[in-house]
C-alpha cells in the first residue's frame, strides 16, 4: 500500500493513569516476574521510544481512532478516505507499508506482546498467586485487542483498494466502530456488560487489571 500525506498527522498525547506507570524501574527488576512486568507497564527495549508495551499498545489505538475520525469526516472522497485508511494500518501493523503516524511498533506487536510478557511473568519461577491469577484477565484483553487490530488492518487494506467512494464508506464505517472498541472492549455476548474474557475485553481491562498487579507487588 502506498503512503499517503496529504493531511495533517497530528499525533495524540498517550492517555494513561499516571499511577500504573510510576513504578521505579530498578523495583521490577528484583525477579523474573517483575522484569516481564516491567516490559509491559514501564520500559520494553524493542519498543521505538522504549515504553512499556501498554503504553506503545495505547499510543497506537489512540493514532488509529484519530484517522479513522478523520476518514470518517468526508466519506464523499474515495482519496480522503483511503489517506487516513493508510495511517490506521500503520498505526496497528506498520509492517504493511512504509511511514506513518504511528509508532512504528505497531498496536497489534504490542498487544500480543502484553499477552506473551505477562504470561512469561505468571510462569517465572517464585511468581506470587495474584501474578497468576491477573495475568489471565490481561493477557485475554490484550488478545482480544490484538484481533481487533487484526480486524482493522484487513478492513484498512481494503478501504485502499476500494474502486469507488460508497464501498469505501461502508468498510470505514466498521473500522470506527472496531476502534471505538480498543480502549473499552464490546459487548459480544448481549448480557449489558463487558468483562476482560470472551473476546470482549479492551486496553482498559488491562490497564486495570495490571494496575491490581502492580498494587498486590508494591510495584
Amino acid at each position: 500500500m502506498e503512503t499517503r500525506t496529504r493531511a495533517a498527522l497530528l499525533v495524540p498525547s498517550v492517555a494513561l493513569t499516571a499511577a500504573l506507570f510510576a513504578a521505579p524501574a530498578v523495583a521490577l527488576q528484583e525477579s523474573p516476574a517483575h522484569t516481564h512486568i516491567g516490559h509491559v507497564a514501564t520500559a520494553f527495549g524493542r519498543t521505538p521510544d522504549g515504553s512499556g508495551l501498554l503504553a506503545t499498545a495505547s499510543g497506537d489505538a489512540d493514532v488509529a481512532l484519530q484517522h479513522i475520525d478523520l476518514a470518517s469526516r468526508d466519506t464523499s472522497n474515495l482519496e480522503w478516505m483511503q489517506t487516513h485508511a493508510a495511517h490506521v494500518l500503520h498505526a496497528v501493523d506498520p509492517g504493511q507499508l512504509e511511514g506513518g503516524p504511528g509508532s512504528g511498533f505497531g498496536l497489534i506487536a504490542a498487544a500480543e506482546g502484553i499477552a506473551q510478557h505477562i504470561e512469561l511473568a505468571a510462569g517465572s519461577d517464585g511468581a506470587s498467586d495474584a501474578v497468576g491469577r491477573h495475568a489471565v484477565h490481561v493477557a485475554a484483553a490484550a488478545r482480544a485487542v490484538a484481533e481487533r487490530a487484526r480486524e482493522i488492518a484487513g478492513l484498512a487494506a481494503d478501504v485502499d483498494s476500494a474502486p469507488e467512494y460508497s464501498t469505501a464508506e461502508g468498510l470505514t464505517g466498521r473500522i470506527r466502530t472496531l476502534a471505538n472498541q480498543l480502549r473499552e472492549g464490546a459487548d459480544l455476548n448481549g448480557d449489558g456488560q463487558i468483562g476482560w474474557g470472551d473476546g470482549e475485553g479492551g486496553l482498559a481491562h488491562v490497564e486495570q487489571h495490571l494496575g491490581f498487579i502492580l498494587e498486590a507487588e508494591g510495584l
